[in-house]
């Protein structure tokens, strides 16, 4: 069934130093640089694996089995649309509150780095307005690019700032970002009416009311049976029929085909803005055909090296903050436009699929496991707080894929990070060069488990 929508409205929316002076500056600076040598000479550590290991994917695509379908569009599609297909928000109070219960004055930092007050805990508490949890239970979409918080503020929170891995840049309020024309269903308004606690395909949370639209449930229903494409190309603009900014494409995003005359390389897509009142606006418009495609991808080497290349074209970005990505949702993405749905975290990706456990076995034996019985590109291996994808053995080394912020190291008995803060490819001793290189933090030694997401329970 293909959707139509008719439009009937357009988209609004010193003072001067002495010659003397002078003349011993320009000293000083000569003497300076006849030093700048000897300063650059100091050599600076780096990450051995990011330095020889290929940066680039061909070289691991080779290990790929076969080329075939791993996804399902209709599975997919059904934990997609799964917020306008329930009927009320199915979050406890208690599930919805978790941020109350992990952070107090006692272990919190605000955007000053000094402690954080009861009276601040106090004050979101009352706004988050938790006595009207699920009452409200409206189908949304998201219109732009936005943040999803623990608590109704965009303000952040910090752990022990003087800690590696506390401060600056991990705002724990930063539940995830959602992309633009994503469903969700609305639980309720904070107090203010600022935000909305919704609940997404993946996450839940609060978003900024702004950031989102009702949409009429038989539109909602139109739109999921819709034929629909995804997006497999990433920021590029769209814009309404006066040519107004919308936003960016994000791999992951699925759009319904409009009912409208064809275009050569092109296809008519229906895109959701805000009108007023928080009601849905229907823009139909066309977008090249190189930006969509039609169904799920098969998984081959050509379409991989695509989807890879758009993802990993980030930083690390702890929750999607600063629209970029975290260990989790660069692998949530890619997989997206191949029909494997993913959760949101990194625990939750860890036990879909055939789960293998890694406790208890020695760092060799992991090893020898995974090359055993690991599937390239198709398993995912684990441990607290962090998830990478296998891509396969190189020069005898097993070789992942993963997002990362840095790598543990300890020295002086202070723990620390040598910073990395992009996608690499590398071992499961990455880092184990440096100086202070801690080993018993190892990603190898904090293994836990690997899954082969393809072979379903």
């Amino acid at each position: 069934m293909r959707l139509s929508f008719y439009l009937s409205f357009a988209l609004l929316f010193g003072g001067c130093a002495s010659h003397q002076t002078e003349k011993l500056v320009t000293l000083k600076k000569k003497e300076e640089t006849s030093k700048l040598p000897i300063t650059l000479s100091v050599k600076k550590e780096f990450v051995d694996d990011v330095a020889h290991l290929p940066q680039k994917i061909d070289p691991y695509l080779t290990n790929l089995q076969q080329s075939h379908f791993i996804g399902s569009l209709q599975e997919y599609e059904k934990a997609y649309f799964k917020p306008w297909n329930i009927e009320k928000i199915d979050i406890s109070l208690d599930e919805a509150r978790w941020a109350f219960k992990s952070f107090t004055p006692k272990n919190s930092y605000g955007v000053n780095l000094l402690p954080l007050t009861q009276e601040y805990f106090e004050y979101m508490e009352e706004k988050s307005n938790f006595k009207e949890l699920a009452t409200l239970n409206k189908t949304a979409i998201t219109i732009v690019h936005t943040d999803m918080r623990a608590f109704p503020s965009k303000k952040p929170l910090f752990l022990d700032p003087n800690k590696a891995g506390e401060g600056f840049p991990f705002d724990y309020l930063q539940n995830s970002s959602i992309a633009p024309n994503k469903p969700l269903l609305v639980s309720h308004y904070s107090k203010d009416r600022e935000w909305v606690f919704v609940e997404s395909s993946f996450t839940y949370g609060w978003i900024k009311a702004r950031d989102m639209v009702f949409i009429p449930k038989k539109y909602a229903e139109a739109y999921m049976d819709a034929q629909k494409v995804f997006v497999q190309k990433e920021n590029i603009p769209l814009y309404d029929n006066q040519n107004n900014f919308l936003f960016r494409t994000q791999i992951g995003m699925l759009l319904p085909v409009v009912d409208r005359q064809k275009k050569e390389q092109k296809t008519p897509i229906l895109l959701i803005s805000n009108y007023k009142n928080q009601q849905s606006f229907y823009i139909t418009n066309y977008i090249e055909n190189y930006i969509v495609k039609k169904g799920v991808l098969e998984f081959n080497q050509k379409n991989i090296k695509d989807i890879f290349h758009e993802v990993s074209q980030v930083k690390y970005g702890w929750g999607g903050m600063y629209a970029n990505r975290d260990c989790s949702s660069i692998l949530r993405d890619f997989f997206a436009p191949f029909g494997i749905w993913l959760p949101r975290n990194s625990s939750k990706q860890s036990q879909v699929g055939e789960v293998i456990s890694l406790k208890n076995l020695t760092d060799e034996a992991k090893l020898q496991k995974i090359k055993n019985e690991a599937i390239p590109f198709e398993t995912l291996l684990y441990k607290k707080g962090h998830i990478l994808l296998y891509v396969g053995i190189k020069d005898g080394k097993v070789v992942v894929f993963h997002n990362t912020w840095g790598v543990k190291t300890q020295k002086d008995g202070k723990e620390g990070r040598f910073i990395i803060g992009k996608p690499i490819f590398s071992t499961l001793k990455v880092g184990s060069n440096l100086k202070s290189y801690d080993k018993n933090a190892s990603i190898l030694h904090k293994l836990e488990s690997m899954n082969i997401i393809t072979k379903r329970k």
